[in-house]
């Protein structure tokens, strides 16, 4: 065994970085392939805005010339000046079963970040909270959301054997959609309308959404500003991710909540699951996989929550079911009949109580480890 850990300082070596998962995960049928492009856009420089206040460096770990890991350093400046803590994140993770291996990508952050004079190292963790995040350490038979990163069982007992803990928990839920809204549901979400002077926005097409993308951009940096490692969005990295996701929108499987000055109080956004079509398109949307895609957003028997949020004035008054009562009746039209959660915090007991009016399951849980340096 000949293993050497290298610094990527090339767009070629740049390329095989992101590209390493999909040979690892060759022969798994539950793993999603990124796309590549969007890959490469948010590790540059160049087309990530991040870097307006985040720095990194990526590793590759060779075998005899075989590429057997990688990793990623990130510091992102904005988020440790806010809570006062020097952290570098570790993301990008992925090896071989094989210990050596992880104990030389570690290695590689850790020696660059003492020299910025960190203190912590937390991960995995992207530049913002639109990154892939946590190691997966239960439901390793699930099939991911369209954004998530999967990895192997030994990935948590190789990290932990390392001497990172757990920082925190999310987990994920499969809700199983009904025949129809339930009544209660129904008459709830009217008495919450009623009571509070709310009303949902009519959204006929993706210009209609996006009218209300920056009160919606807004409302997350006000909402998500306490949530684990989330560092507000800049100006610049909310019109690429306008850019992003302005395509994979579908308008009845959005909801935006405004009161009685039309403010945007609340939104629930949902698309339909993009996983399978990804393994098809394997990481590329040309030549034909955006065929895979679009085929995926017309025809498909399961969504994806991809954002939620309330303002703090409306929360704890039933504000998420008037979101999900506007969408629900889309989803039996259409012949959904699985609802994929976003991630919660493991002790988030308000969403706990939202599924426990359907039938559920708690399927998935991901971690994100510390260590001190």
């Amino acid at each position: 065994m000949d293993l050497i850990i290298k610094e990527i300082s090339t767009k070629k070596e740049l390329k095989k970085f992101v590209k390493f998962p999909d040979r690892l995960y060759s022969e798994n049928e539950f793993y999603v392939p990124s796309n590549h492009k969007d890959e490469l856009r948010k590790l540059s420089a160049k087309t990530n805005p991040a870097f307006e206040f985040c720095r990194a460096k990526y590793w590759l770990a060779y075998d005899n010339g075989v590429i057997v890991g990688r990793i990623a350093g990130i510091i992102n400046y904005k988020y440790n000046e806010k809570h006062n803590i020097k952290y570098v994140r570790f993301g990008w993770l992925d090896f071989v079963e094989d210990k050596k291996v992880l104990i030389l990508l570690f290695e590689a952050v850790r020696k660059w970040a003492i020299s910025q004079k960190m203190e912590f190292i937390h991960g995995p963790l992207g530049f913002s909270s639109f990154d892939a995040s946590g190691i997966l350490v239960e439901g390793f038979d699930e099939m991911p959301t369209s954004f998530a990163h999967y990895n192997f069982p030994y990935y948590s007992k190789l990290i932990e054997e390392l001497g990172y803990t757990k920082d925190v928990d999310w987990v994920e839920y499969n809700v199983k959609v009904p025949e129809s809204v339930p009544q209660k549901f129904v008459a709830g979400a009217e008495l919450v309308k009623k009571r509070y002077n709310l009303h949902s926005a009519s959204l006929k097409n993706k210009k209609d959404i996006l009218n209300y993308a920056d009160d919606i951009f807004r409302l997350i940096n006000d909402e998500y500003e306490d949530m684990y490692a989330f560092s507000e969005l800049s100006k610049k990295q909310i019109e690429a991710l306008k850019k992003q996701f302005a395509a994979i929108l579908q308008p009845e499987y959005v909801s935006i909540i405004l009161n009685s000055t039309n403010e945007v109080v609340a939104f629930g956004i949902t698309i339909p699951s993009l996983a399978k079509a990804q393994q098809k398109s394997k990481g590329k949307l040309f030549p034909f996989g955006f065929i895979h895609i679009m085929n995926a957003l017309r025809k498909n028997d399961t969504v994806d929550a991809l954002l939620i949020a309330v303002q703090k004035n409306y929360q704890n008054k039933g504000v998420n079911g008037l979101i999900f009562n506007d969408i629900m009746n889309a989803y039996i039209k259409n012949g959904i009949i699985n609802f994929e959660s976003t991630r919660e915090m493991e002790n988030n007991v308000k969403i706990n109580n939202l599924w426990n009016k359907f039938e559920y399951r708690n399927h998935k849980r991901t971690r994100c480890y510390i260590k001190q340096l």
